[in-house]
């Protein structure tokens, strides 16, 4: 009677094995990919404040204004300062803004951190799109220095129409330094602190990657020519269709107007088309010296 009782016995310990085996296997998977799959529900959805990523402004201005606050905090273990350089700022929803925070490393040795970041009220998070921020990577910052991080954003105007969120009219963005448990491949926050000289070869590869599409310096493209403008009057390239504000603005244009123009174009100059901005100081100052190089055609050759 033992004999074929045996067997069923065997075979049920095995089953029960391999079933706490796969149960195992699959909380093991689970926990493998719980971190990039909630922060990748944390992005798509908003959830806990986690602000968006894009690529390029809304084309739609609201009339509805809104106040965005900026706070900082540092993890005790990294020796940094770290500030909004501006405590608040008030912008149209769909309106790009430029904003700066400072960070400055306090000892003799080069630190990575990585900032984390969230907007309150959580529920504003879906809304809160952010085009260039120091804060997708790891950042290194060398001894004693001190640099100007930029971060580029709009909050979309749907904020203002969906039942959730219309009342809000103040929204906090935070930031949190951390030191980095990951420093290889960190990115050089040196990176924003403006080189010695403008380089108008920097420039001129700068030049076709971010502007060439709209813009040539010998024909009116989508925008205007730009061959000769530097000490040109705004709106007044032959035979461009330009926006009415930029007819009657009585600019012209300098390197420190253009500076101020890539920086922010609608911040500059209210109602104009131009919705592309240029975020890295390095970067506008490299475009503006290819602009007024005399030799810029060969620059753009090189």
């Amino acid at each position: 009677m033992q004999g074929p009782v045996e067997p069923r016995l065997r075979r049920r310990k095995w089953t029960t094995v391999a079933g706490l085996a796969a149960i195992l296997a699959a909380m093991v998977t689970l926990v493998s990919f719980s971190v990039p799959l909630y922060r990748l529900f944390c992005a798509a959805t908003g959830f806990g404040g986690t602000t968006q990523r894009v690529a390029a402004a809304a084309r739609k201005v609201s009339s509805r204004v809104v106040t965005v606050r900026f706070t900082t905090d540092v993890a005790p273990d990294l020796p940094w300062r770290f500030a909004p350089e501006q405590p608040e700022v008030k912008i149209h929803l769909g309106e790009e803004k430029l904003v700066f925070f400072s960070a400055e490393n306090m000892t003799d040795k080069a630190l990575v951190g990585h900032a984390t970041f969230n907007v309150t009220p959580t529920k504003a998070g879906i809304y809160f799109n952010k085009i260039q921020c120091f804060c997708f990577s790891e950042e290194r910052l060398d001894p004693n220095a001190r640099v100007d991080m930029p971060v580029d954003f709009y909050v979309d105007p749907k904020l203002g129409s969906d039942p959730e969120t219309r009342e809000v009219d103040t929204i906090t963005l935070s930031y949190t330094f951390f030191h980095s448990p990951d420093p290889a491949g960190a990115k050089d926050l040196s990176r924003f602190v403006a080189a010695a000289e403008p380089d108008p070869r920097r420039g001129a590869v700068q030049f076709a990657e971010r502007c060439a599409a709209c813009h040539a310096l010998d024909r009116n493209k989508i925008g205007p020519l730009l061959g000769d403008v530097v000490g040109r009057a705004a709106g007044s390239a032959p035979g461009y269709d330009y926006s009415p504000a930029l007819r009657a603005a009585r600019i012209r244009w300098s390197a420190e107007a253009l500076n101020r123009w890539l920086a922010g174009p609608q911040q500059f100059l209210p109602g104009a088309r131009m919705g592309v901005s240029v975020a890295d100081p390095t970067i506008r100052r490299d475009i503006i010296a290819y602009l007024t190089a005399p030799d810029r055609h060969a620059s753009s050759s090189r």
